[in-house]
């Protein structure tokens, strides 16, 4: 019981990593409010903590949803302990080239500028609360390009940054700001950033499981209990020294190119070495 009686506020909470995280605080005795758009789904989050939750709907590309959101939680608790600035989705999947200026704009509001937001407005209630803390979701998009679309990895780059220069600034008030990186967390985030219908979903999730369980050294999709295992660390009192830093919960993905850790496919020097061994000997 790690968070007994402290208010933490989880944005994003209707599916995926968001409903493991308010799940998880819940269980170990936190007063969560778990917000999204999605009213059915936060229900369903609702029902799978046996109530535990408060459910607010909070559309976090509107400030004065965040701010309604973070109000509610303190005057309703006393203050806010915890913020998880999660919510999210694929964003603009368009190239730089071809992106409009409403695509990358709207890209920017839901992953970027709903960070800083979500930031601004827990801030005055968290101040004076030991051991308060910030957890915002960046990616490994972040690391460079080739894990998302081009205005996701930009905006989740903006979190990682954002996360470090929040943490010097609140340092005055003793509150932590860290960050996870997430990879390939089986979610329906990869399913709704293409639009697919709900009829296909649950097909779709069952092939994405199959290659993320292919995609990195750990040989298993990753799911929403990982990264909200790694959140409740960095909330923790056990991670009262660490502050302006991001945790990478990847399975290893971004060690390095595939034959870095799987033997049956050759890098460059494997590749050479084994056109040397099949070119005729020098007489």
């Amino acid at each position: 019981m790690r968070f007994a009686g402290k208010t933490v506020v989880i944005t994003g909470a209707a599916s995926g990593i968001g409903r493991a995280t308010a799940i998880k605080f819940a269980g170990e005795g936190a007063l969560v409010y778990a917000a999204d758009i999605d009213e059915k789904g936060l229900s369903e989050t609702a029902a799978a903590s046996n109530g535990q939750v408060t459910c607010v709907r909070c559309d976090v590309t509107s400030t004065e949803d965040i701010k309604a959101l973070m109000d509610r939680a303190a005057a309703e608790t006393g203050g806010i302990d915890t913020v998880f600035n999660n919510a999210g989705a694929g964003g603009d999947r368009a190239p730089i080239d071809e992106i409009e200026p409403e695509g990358w704009d709207r890209t920017m509001d839901l992953l970027l500028r709903s960070v800083a937001f979500g930031i601004r407005y827990a801030v005055p209630h968290m101040k004076g609360r030991k051991g308060a803390s910030i957890v915002n979701t960046s990616s490994v998009a972040a690391i460079g390009p080739g894990y998302s679309p081009n205005a996701y990895a930009v905006a989740k780059a903006g979190v990682l940054h954002l996360t470090k220069t929040s943490a010097a600034d609140l340092a005055r008030h003793q509150i932590r700001v860290n960050a996870v990186q997430p990879g390939f967390i089986n979610t329906n985030i990869f399913t709704r950033a293409i639009g697919l219908p709900e009829e296909v979903e649950a097909q779709a999730k069952a092939v994405i499981a199959g290659i993320s369980a292919q995609a990195q050294p750990v040989a298993r999709g990753g799911q929403g209990d990982d990264i909200a295992e790694a959140v409740m660390f960095l909330a923790s009192e056990a991670a009262g020294f660490v502050n302006g830093t991001s945790l990478i919960v990847d399975g290893g993905l971004t060690i390095g190119p595939r034959h870095s850790w799987d033997e049956s496919t050759p890098g460059l020097f494997q590749q050479l070495e084994a056109m040397a061994n099949a070119a005729p000997a020098q007489g």
